[in-house]
C-alpha cells in the first residue's frame, strides 16, 4: 500500500466561551455532547486511519473554543498529539514533513485555564485578534456581551515563558479597512509590547457569510488598496519579513485554497466522529464527508476527493481563469467560498496576482497546456474547448515533424525517463509538449534516482561505449542574452554519465539503468532558485546532438523547438522546514 499523508483538525468541543458577533458558528458554539472522553474520540480516529495506511502528519485542535475543556481534558489530549508526534516522528519526517509540537487555535480567553500544560508540552500557539484592537472590543465579547480584549493581552503576556511559536491572525473585513491607519499603530503596538511575533502573523479576507449582517467584504479593489497599504508601512522595517512573507501567504500557492482538490488531505474532525472539510465547511451538508464511527475510511477519503469536485462545479469556470498565466499558482481558488460569491474565481484574485508579481513567481509560458490540463482533471466543461491552439497554418506543426523521423521520436518519447522520488515514480515528458506542469518538491535527505530505458545508449550511436547520460541542470532565475534579446533560464550545470558507469549502477533493473543522482541534486542546492522552479532535462549525447542537427536542417523544426525539448521535470529544492510549510494547511 501506498502510505498517504493527511493533515487533521479536531475539534474536541462546540462549546465557546465567548459571543462573537460575526461568529461563522451561529448557534452551534453549544457542547450537545454530555459525558464521554474528547480523547477517545481522537484515537479511535488515528487508529482507523492508520489501520488504512493514513497517517496524519498534522493534528491541530480548533473549536469551539478549546480552552473551554476541563483542564484534565485539554492536559490529556496535549499529551496524546504530543506522544503521537515522538511515536511517529520518522515515518512522517523520511515522508518530507516537520514534526512540531501540538498545535491549537484559541481565541486566547481563557487560555490562563490550562497554562501549566501549554509550558510543559511546549504548545504552539494560534490565537485571534480583531485588528484595530477598538473593534475587537467591539466584536468579539463575552457571553454576557463584555469586552474581551484586556483578559486576553494579559493572558498573552502568560506566554512569555513559552519557547514555540506564539502567533496571531485577524481577518479584515471592510469596517476593518476603513481604519487602516488605526491597524497599522495597532500592529506596532502589539510588536513592541507583546510577546507575539508580529513577522508570523497572518491576514486573512472576510467574506459574506455568518456575519450576521454586521461585517460586509471589501471589493478586489479595496484588498489591493490594503495590501499595498501594508507595504508601504512596513516594507524595509523590523517586519519587512512578515508583509513580505507570513502576513499574506494565505493567498500564495502553498495553502489549502490553492489546491487542485483539497478534499485529498485536509480534513476536520468533530467529537461526534463527523468529518468535513475545514472550518469554512464545518456544519455544511456540502462539505460533510462522513462519520469516522460510521463510515471507512475508504469511503470518506472517495466522499471528500467527490464532494470538492462538485462544489468546484457549481461555478462555470471563468475565462478569464483559462487565460490566466497564474492558474497554476491559483487553481481558482476556494471552492466554499467561491460558492458564497456564485463565482467561478478566487474572491482574492487581484490581490493574489500582484503579490505573485512581487514575490517573483514566474508567469506561466504554457498557460493554454496549463488550463487544458486543468480541466481535463478538475472539470466537467469539455476539454476539447482548452487544447491549445496549433500556432500557425504555414508550415508542419511540430507532432507531425516528429512523427515524420525516427530519429526524433527517441528525442520525445515520454517513456523511456523517469524520476524516481522516494519511491514515487514520475515520468519525464518533452518540456515542450507536455499538457501541464508538474513541480516536485525536494530535499537535501530526498533520495533521487533517474531511470533510463537501456536501449536509449544505442539510438543514433554507432559507438555506445562513447554515449553518455546528458543531464541539465536550470536556475528558475531568468536571464536575458544574445543577439536575439531572448529570456531564458539560467544554466547551472551539464553532466554526463557514460556508459560503464551506468552498466555498473547497483540500481539496474532489467531494461533500465538507475543511477542515483541525490548527491549531484545537493552539489548545486545554493544555486537553485527558490521563487520560482527549477528545471532538470534529460536525453543522452547522442540525441541531443541529432537535435541541433535538425535544428540545422529544418527552420520549421527549429522555429517550434527553439528552447530546450528535451524531457524534463520542474522542481523546488527545500529546506525539510520549507517544505512542511509549502505543505502547510492555514489555520483559520
Amino acid at each position: 500500500m501506498n502510505t498517504k499523508f493527511i493533515h487533521l483538525l479536531y475539534v474536541p468541543t462546540m462549546a465557546c466561551n465567548m459571543q462573537c458577533r460575526y461568529c461563522y458558528l451561529e448557534d452551534h458554539t453549544v457542547d450537545t455532547l454530555r459525558g464521554g472522553d474528547c480523547l477517545e474520540t481522537l484515537q479511535y480516529a488515528i487508529a482507523k486511519f492508520r489501520e488504512a495506511d493514513v497517517v496524519p502528519f498534522n493534528i491541530s485542535l480548533h473549536g469551539g473554543e478549546v480552552t473551554t475543556l476541563q483542564e484534565r481534558e485539554f492536559h490529556d489530549l496535549i499529551q496524546y498529539i504530543s506522544s503521537y508526534y515522538q511515536k511517529n516522528r520518522e515515518l512522517i519526517t523520511d515522508a518530507g514533513f516537520r514534526v512540531g509540537h501540538p498545535h491549537i487555535k484559541t481565541n486566547l480567553y481563557g487560555l490562563d485555564r490550562h497554562i501549566e500544560t501549554i509550558r510543559e508540552f511546549n504548545v504552539s500557539i494560534s490565537g485571534s485578534l480583531d485588528l484595530p484592537l477598538s473593534l475587537h472590543d467591539k466584536y468579539r465579547v463575552t457571553k454576557g456581551g463584555e469586552g474581551t480584549l484586556e483578559r486576553i493581552l494579559d493572558n498573552i503576556r502568560l506566554l512569555e515563558e513559552i519557547p514555540d511559536k506564539k502567533k496571531v491572525s485577524a481577518t479584515i473585513f471592510r469596517e476593518h479597512f476603513e481604519q487602516l491607519d488605526q491597524i497599522i499603530e495597532d500592529i506596532r503596538f502589539l510588536d513592541r509590547n507583546t510577546c507575539l511575533d508580529m513577522n508570523d502573523f497572518n491576514f486573512m479576507i472576510g467574506f459574506d457569510y455568518n456575519s450576521c449582517g454586521l461585517l460586509h467584504h471589501m471589493s478586489e479593489e479595496e484588498q489591493l488598496i490594503f495590501y499595498r497599504r501594508m507595504h508601504e508601512a512596513f516594507d524595509g522595517t523590523n517586519l519587512d519579513a512578515g508583509v513580505n512573507g507570513a502576513w499574506f501567504d494565505e493567498f500564495g500557492p502553498e495553502y489549502c485554497t490553492n489546491c487542485d482538490n483539497c478534499g485529498e488531505k485536509f480534513f476536520l474532525l468533530e467529537r461526534n466522529g463527523d468529518i468535513y472539510s475545514c472550518v469554512r465547511g464545518q456544519k455544511n451538508e456540502d462539505f460533510y464527508y462522513g462519520n469516522i464511527y460510521r463510515d471507512t475510511v475508504d469511503n470518506i477519503l472517495k466522499t471528500a476527493a467527490r464532494k470538492i469536485f462538485q462544489n468546484h462545479n457549481r461555478q462555470p469556470f471563468p475565462e478569464e481563469c483559462a487565460r490566466c498565466a497564474y492558474l497554476y499558482l491559483c487553481k481558482t481558488g476556494c471552492p466554499f467560498v467561491k460558492n458564497v460569491y456564485g463565482s467561478g474565481k478566487s474572491y482574492t484574485c487581484l490581490l493574489q496576482q500582484q503579490m505573485y508579481r512581487d514575490r517573483g513567481y514566474a508567469p506561466d509560458a504554457s498557460a493554454d497546456e496549463t488550463a487544458y490540463e486543468y480541466v481535463t482533471k478538475m472539470r466537467l466543461e469539455e476539454p476539447e474547448k482548452y487544447l491549445p491552439a496549433k500556432t500557425s497554418a504555414e508550415y508542419p506543426a511540430l507532432e507531425q515533424i516528429i512523427a515524420q523521423d525516427a530519429k526524433l521520436q527517441y528525442i520525445y518519447d515520454s517513456g523511456v525517463f523517469e524520476l524516481d522520488v522516494d519511491g514515487d515514480r514520475y515520468p519525464l515528458i518533452s518540456q515542450i509538449l507536455r499538457k501541464s506542469r508538474e513541480i516536485l518538491y525536494l530535499t537535501p535527505i530526498s533520495t533521487v534516482k533517474l531511470r533510463m530505458k537501456k536501449h536509449m545508449l544505442q539510438e543514433e550511436c554507432d559507438y555506445p561505449e562513447n554515449n553518455a547520460l546528458y543531464l541539465m541542470l536550470l536556475s528558475g532565475d531568468l536571464v536575458t542574452y544574445g543577439d536575439e534579446g531572448r529570456t531564458k533560464q539560467r544554466h547551472i550545470a551539464t553532466h554526463q554519465i557514460y556508459k560503464g558507469v551506468l552498466d555498473h549502477s547497483g540500481d539496474n533493473e532489467e531494461e533500465w539503468y538507475v543511477y542515483d543522482i541525490s548527491g549531484l541534486l545537493r552539489e548545486y542546492a545554493k544555486e537553485y532558485a527558490t521563487g520560482s522552479p527549477n528545471n532538470l532535462l534529460c536525453t543522452t549525447t547522442e540525441l541531443r546532438d541529432c537535435h541541433y542537427r535538425k535544428q540545422e536542417n529544418n527552420a520549421y523544426y527549429h522555429i517550434q523547438a527553439i528552447n530546450l525539448p528535451f524531457q524534463n521535470i520542474e522542481f523546488y529544492y527545500l529546506t525539510l522546514e520549507q517544505k512542511n510549510d509549502k505543505e502547510a494547511f492555514h489555520e483559520f
